[in-house]
């Protein structure tokens, strides 16, 4: 006996009391007429799917006991789930493949798996039982909806395809015109790649150097134009707006710049400037940048840019290339002329340079104590001489840079040029004595270290020295037997030296600074800062410690040529 249902507890659907199919009388008459309406309605499959399972109950006494839908040539289940897929159910429905058929469903009678075919092919199925054997009119109604179910599904379908068609379409049109503006885009960039490669070959054809290229990089892009060099001054400027004059870098945060943009690579915006390195193989020579203060630049002005700095790099590195290996006979038309040479070999050798050796030529030596002799700095002096227009073969030695100049040099021009390169004033300059013919040049350069000797060991060590100033000098320096000097100061001085040595006293200095005063006490007193009585004391006590009569001519003068060698030669105090 089934067991009785409590008050207010719903039925399953398709069920009556006591668990049983309600009578037929029980469903109106027009339901299945508004379902058949709904399944067209909607364009849904899971819905459809819904609708039919809710009301095969309508047609007779039928229950719907799982749904399919065919989805990318599989059978799925339905929005209301179906039975186990290792179910006797669900493999049987799999095995049909299309066909209608007997389905044995566990605790029920009567079950069937009726196929959903439409025109596209099969869309599904419904699996259905009924409780008792149905009338033929009750069949008919079944397979009623069963077909209707199957066109709407066709329709659905048809519809879902017709819209992901469209979709499609859709996509295929926006994807073509994506292609197309492309294609476009191509077109137009290797059209202007094209047009930057021939402006920036035709500018190297010609010849033109770095104002042709730094011309066409303007011409294209319409932006001014300018290359520094590797410390941040300017070496060309194409275009409006060139500044006047030209801001000097800040050798720090120029530094600072170029790891930056080494660092990020390609072109890089720096303030108002799009900014490309000039980087041969891996040296930076200089900085080629774009002035855009409104940032207009866009990837073509970017591409010419690129292209433009590697022309460029190409270009300064052939100059340098060129210029290392003029340096180099330079250097080597130097150290022959300052060994001595073949007077013959060395007009044409220096004609070759567009050097006169037919001019008066002097010698001149530099050295920086901030800088090391070496080809940057050799570089650096030459450009200097070029600058104060004095025309000059230049090479270097081990702590010094030498030149053969044309003509008298100025007294100070390439000092102060050269501390301005620099950034430091402790350099000292020797300039030797005429030289009429190239085989004096010789001893001309032993000249030229005197006079840089004589410079580096007096009181005003920086600056430039002439040896035709030098004076008494001139007879003491490189050429001169060091130790001989030594025994002229120690037999004229010795006792002086010693004596202050011991008392800590300064009876050499008194006395050599009482020479420079020439005699004057009341000069001498004010320049050692003492009172005259104590002057007049420590002159006494010279006399008496060291011998010598200072009113006798020839002492004085041996005595005097005896501090200026203690003080310039041989290190003694100022």
């Amino acid at each position: 006996m089934a067991r009785s249902r409590s008050a207010g507890t719903p039925r399953p659907r398709g069920e009556g009391p006591a668990g049983t199919f309600p009578a037929r009388a029980a469903r109106p008459p027009g339901e299945l007429l508004a379902v058949f309406r709904a399944l067209f309605d909607t364009r849904n499959e899971d819905e459809i799917l819904r609708l039919a399972m809710d009301h095969v109950s309508a047609a007779g006494p039928y229950r719907a006991e799982a749904g399919y839908l065919r989805v990318n040539g599989r059978l799925v289940p339905g929005p209301q789930g179906g039975p186990d897929p290792a179910s006797v159910v669900d493999l049987t429905v799999r095995e049909l493949a299309g066909r209608d058929g007997t389905v044995a469903v566990p605790g029920r009678s009567r079950g069937r798996a009726l196929a959903l075919h439409g025109p596209g092919g099969l869309h599904g199925y419904l699996v259905v039982t009924s409780r008792s054997r149905p009338t033929h009119a009750q069949h008919v109604l079944l397979a009623t909806l069963v077909r209707l179910t199957a066109a709407a599904l066709s329709v659905a379908v048809a519809y879902r395809r017709r819209q992901e068609d469209a979709l499609e379409l859709h996509r295929l049109r926006r994807e073509r015109a994506t292609l197309q503006q492309r294609l476009v885009s191509l077109v137009v960039t290797a059209g202007y790649q094209r047009a930057v490669n021939d402006a920036l070959a035709e500018a190297a054809a010609a010849g033109g150097g770095e104002e042709a290229i730094t011309g066409a990089l303007h011409e294209l892009t319409g932006f001014p134009v300018l290359v520094e060099d590797r410390f941040g001054r300017l070496r060309s400027w194409t275009g409006p707006d060139r500044p006047d004059p030209y801001p000097e870098p800040d050798p720090v945060r120029h530094e600072e710049m170029l790891q930056e943009v080494a660092r990020r690579g390609g072109p890089v915006r720096v303030k108002d400037r799009l900014i490309s390195l000039v980087r041969p193989r891996g040296e930076v020579l200089g900085v080629l940048a774009l002035v855009d203060p409104q940032g207009d630049a866009d990837e073509y002005t970017v591409f010419a840019l690129e292209h433009a700095a590697t022309s460029l790099a190409l270009e300064l590195s052939h100059l340098r290339h060129l210029a290392e290996v003029e340096l180099r006979l330079r250097r080597e038309l130097v150290d022959d002329l300052l060994g001595g040479t073949d007077v013959a070999s060395a007009y044409a050798r220096s004609e070759a340079f567009g050097h006169d050796l037919h001019r008066i030529q002097y010698v001149v030596v530099v050295q920086w104590r901030s800088r090391a002799a070496d080809d940057a700095f050799a570089r650096t002096v030459g450009r200097a001489a070029t600058a104060v227009g004095m025309p000059s073969l230049v090479a270097r030695r081990s702590d010094h840079v030498v030149l053969v100049a044309e003509g008298r040099p100025d007294d100070h021009a390439l000092y102060e040029t050269l501390a301005r390169e620099t950034g430091t004033p402790d350099g000292t300059i020797g300039v030797s004595a005429r030289c009429d013919t190239p085989d004096g040049i010789p001893g001309r350069y032993q000249e030229a270290l005197r006079a840089l000797e004589v410079r580096r060991r007096s009181r005003s060590r920086y600056g430039t020295t002439f040896f035709d100033d030098l004076g008494l000098y001139r007879i003491l320096g490189p050429g001169n037997d060091y130790q001989e000097l030594e025994g002229f100061v120690r037999e004229w001085l010795g006792q002086l030296v010693d004596y202050d040595g011991r008392h800590r006293a300064a009876l050499v200095e008194t006395l050599s600074r009482y020479f420079d005063c020439g005699g004057n006490y009341a000069e001498t007193a004010e320049s050692l800062a003492i009172h005259r009585s104590t002057l007049r004391y420590r002159l006494q006590r010279i006399r008496e410690i060291s011998g010598h009569d200072l009113t006798n001519v020839e002492d004085r003068l041996n005595l005097q040529v005896a501090t200026r060698v203690w003080k310039i030669m041989l290190g003694g105090p100022g």
